[in-house]
This record gives C-alpha cells, sequence and structure tokens, in this order.
C-alpha cells in the first residue's frame, strides 16, 4: 500500500511539473492560453490541470514563484565572491537578466492577474540581499547617491521592470538589454557613465 501511495504521489508530482512546464510555454507563446490548452499540450485532461491548480491565476501565481526564485538564485550567484559593490551590482544585473529575459512576457501576464504588490511582496528577499550590497558600495563611497539603500534598490528594480517592458514593446533587443540594464542600474547609483560601461563590458567580456 505505501509502495502504491508513493507511485501515485510520483506521478501526481510529473504531471504537476510537467503542467507548470508546459503552461510556462504556452503562456510565453500566447498569452491568452487557456486552462483547456495547456490540458492538451501537456497531454492530461482538464481535470488533472483544475487538481493541481484550482484557477488560470493561481496557475499563473504558482510560475510567478518560480521565476521569483530563479531570479534569486541568479542575483545570489553573480555576486558571490565579488568584492567590489560595483562589480558586484554589474555582475548580479546581468545575472538577473539572463533569467529575466526567459520570464519577460510572464512577469507582464502576471501583472493582469497578480497585483503588482503581489510581485513585490514575492521580491522581498533580492530586494533584501540588494539594500545590504548597495549600503555597502554607498558607505565605501563607491555609490552616490540622495537615496538611501532601501528606495535605491526599489528604484533599481523598477528599471528592470522598465527594461522588460521596453523588450516587449520592441523597443530594446533582448540581446542589448542585459548590458543596456546593468549600465542603467550602475548609473542610477551615481556611477558616471563611462566607467560603468566600461566595468558591463570587461564582466561580459
Amino acid at each position: 500500500m505505501a509502495a502504491m501511495s508513493t507511485g501515485n504521489t510520483s506521478r501526481a508530482d510529473a504531471n504537476r511539473r510537467r503542467i507548470l512546464d508546459v503552461a510556462l510555454a504556452e503562456l510565453l507563446r500566447d498569452p491568452d492560453a487557456s486552462m483547456d490548452q495547456i490540458a492538451r499540450a501537456a497531454g492530461v485532461v482538464r481535470r488533472t490541470v483544475y487538481g493541481h491548480f484550482p484557477s488560470r491565476e493561481a496557475l499563473i501565481s504558482t510560475l510567478v514563484d518560480g521565476a521569483v526564485q530563479a531570479l534569486a538564485d541568479a542575483h545570489a550567484a553573480g555576486r558571490e565572491g565579488v568584492a567590489d559593490p560595483a562589480e558586484a551590482v554589474a555582475r548580479s544585473v546581468l545575472a538577473v537578466w539572463e533569467i529575466a529575459d526567459r520570464y519577460r512576457l510572464l512577469i507582464a501576464l502576471a501583472q493582469r492577474t497578480v497585483t503588482m504588490q503581489g510581485i513585490r511582496e514575492r521580491l522581498a528577499p533580492v530586494r533584501e540581499s540588494a539594500v545590504e550590497l548597495l549600503q555597502r558600495g554607498l558607505d565605501r563611497g563607491v555609490f552616490v547617491s540622495p537615496l538611501p539603500a532601501p528606495a535605491l534598490a526599489y528604484v533599481h528594480e523598477q528599471m528592470l521592470f522598465a527594461v522588460m517592458e521596453a523588450v516587449n514593446d520592441g523597443l530594446l533587443t533582448a540581446q542589448e538589454a542585459g548590458r543596456s540594464a546593468a549600465v542603467s542600474v550602475l548609473a542610477a547609483a551615481g556611477v558616471p557613465a563611462s566607467l560603468a560601461t566600461a566595468l558591463v563590458a570587461k564582466t561580459i567580456d
């Protein structure tokens, strides 16, 4: 009985993972994809999808949670072992953009179903680590800003959202967006544009 229960749980977990993977691909292809479309693409019946996610909004919310976790992991990995605050910010923004570029259409979609406040709450751990990094840079004089670190972190977060929207609207290519975002974030922290551009170029190269 225990083995059967374990098997059912594993199968349910596999179905849930497949539904999430397929849902992400379908929603990125068609932001208006219905639960029926997602079920067909995942090769399951509609009831199976609803068994895991009671509504389309719940499904999107779960996908957003996964995206935020990926962003948090990228942010941490980008700055790990980097002593210079400016370089750490550049590397973390570039690492985050690699993930954000994949999820930018999902985030735009989520803004229609998950409140921006809800998205901000999910990003709280990322923001906290960004505040710590920015405060270290401000204390060392690497960054210069009239804003305290928490407000500066908020501005940086909004800048990244804006860059995603610029790409979504065709104002910026995804290829150039990561570099532009990193330079813009550093410049907003008071790093001269020429130095920010050189630092980001060096980091990429």
